[in-house]
């Protein structure tokens, strides 16, 4: 436990440097190469032109040369990395003129870690390697004093030292990059693929035990359904023939709609036939089965009625549905009321129960049912609200606004 403590303090504290770099690394770069501006090499061709002359490192022309390039060359590390070439112009330049190494360092990594392109990249060593050398053969080339043919040596190490190192850390520290990258985008991918695998075995499983419970439960309804036809048949009295084909019916739309929805929960999504959704339309019929099974169930419309939103008209029927079997659920018969209010911004839907008179024997339920039309009201940007009544009982209410996701799933 220790050691991994130790090791995640470790890699929070490089995190936090590679972000300060990124934040104040040009700045920082800008002001030592500002400063290495004013540190030249000495035995160059510049230098000993400047001691002709009659010139300190620190005076006058030499001075003023070293000013420019610590200018130009802290300005080149502050446009990085959006431009490249300023510091790749600068470094070479401050070579030539003042013999300063740092700049030409810095450019040789910028190019080699930044440049795509290999021409390019070999165009810049060539060009650098020739400027670096430049100093020594020019003043081979016009016989300056102090100059001899061993300096060829030192420059061509200056070459090496300042332009190949620098040169070769950068295509290092690039393949490097770019092989961190790779493992990145591959563990990402990797991740992508197991999460959709598991995805996709979720949706199998889900649609596996959907089928076994559509054969369970369509068992069970359909002996209903058979039970209920032979007491139709068989019954004494009307009350009771009535009653009993209310069940077979029911019995028969619950079949139906459980097909629907196991269908649609097919793997390959083919041969599924759905049928149309019930809407507003169909709203009097479901209150009419709820009065057959002995509910007081009272209905009042206000506002002026208008045509809605297939999609918002279905999920108000699935509001009183589900509102409805909660009164059955818990409140046995009480009375209950379902509002249906139009108004310019849609539709609110309301379902008042009064408390049972007498003791319930609840049934069993999922217990998802409240949750599920939250979920189908707030996708239509409703407002859903449920809760105890202050007189006793219970209330369900859903405000369905006409909105435009609405009115396009319509059409």
């Amino acid at each position: 436990m220790t050691r991994r403590t130790h090791t995640t303090t470790g890699a929070g504290r490089v995190a936090r440097l590679r972000r300060w770099l990124g934040r104040r690394g040009p700045l920082l770069l800008a002001v030592l190469l500002a400063a290495g501006a004013f540190v030249p090499i000495d035995g160059t061709f510049v230098s000993r032109v400047q001691t002709e002359l009659g010139l300190t490192p620190m005076d006058g022309l030499a001075l003023a040369l070293a000013v420019v390039v610590a200018v130009a060359t802290a300005a080149s590390a502050l446009v990085l990395p959006r431009l490249r070439w300023p510091m790749a112009v600068t470094g070479c330049a401050a070579w030539v003129f003042t013999s300063t190494w740092a700049a030409l360092c810095v450019a040789s990594y910028v190019v080699a870690f930044s440049v795509r392109r290999p021409l390019r990249q070999l165009t810049y060593v060539a060009a650098a390697s020739a400027l670096t050398v430049l100093p020594t053969t020019t003043g081979l080339a016009i016989g300056a004093a102090g100059v001899v043919w061993q300096d060829m040596l030192s420059s061509l190490g200056g070459v090496a030292l300042f332009v190949w190192l620098p040169f070769a850390l950068g295509l290092w520290n690039k393949a490097r990059r770019d092989v961190v990258e790779g493992l990145h985008e591959r563990a990402e991918q990797l991740e992508r693929e197991q999460t959709a695998r598991a995805e996709r075995a979720r949706s199998q499983e889900r649609a596996r035990i959907a089928r076994d419970m559509h054969d369970v439960v369509a068992h069970r309804v359909s002996l209903m359904v058979l039970h209920a036809g032979a007491l139709e048949i068989n019954a004494k009295d009307e009350s009771t023939a009535v009653a009993a084909e209310l069940i077979r019916t029911i019995g028969r739309e619950a079949l139906g709609q459980l097909r629907d929805v196991i269908g649609v929960l097919k793997a390959d999504g083919e041969g599924v036939a759905l049928g149309p959704q019930p809407t507003l339309v169909d709203l009097e019929r479901l209150l009419n089965q709820s009065r057959a099974a002995g509910m007081t169930v009272s209905r009042r419309d206000e506002g002026t009625p208008q045509r809605l939103p297939t999609l918002l008209e279905h999920a108000a029927y699935r509001v009183v549905q589900e509102a409805l079997t909660n009164v059955h659920k818990h409140a046995g018969a009480a009375r209950t009321e379902v509002l249906v209010r139009y108004d310019d911004g849609g539709l609110v839907i309301a379902v008042h129960n009064d408390a049972p008179s007498r003791p319930v024997e609840a049934l069993p339920g999922s217990g998802m049912g409240l949750v599920g039309l939250r979920e189908r009201v707030e996708l239509l940007d409703g407002e859903f609200t449920t809760g105890p009544r202050a007189g006793g009982g219970f209330s369900v209410r859903a405000r369905l606004p006409l909105s435009t996701q609405a009115t396009e799933e319509d059409e």
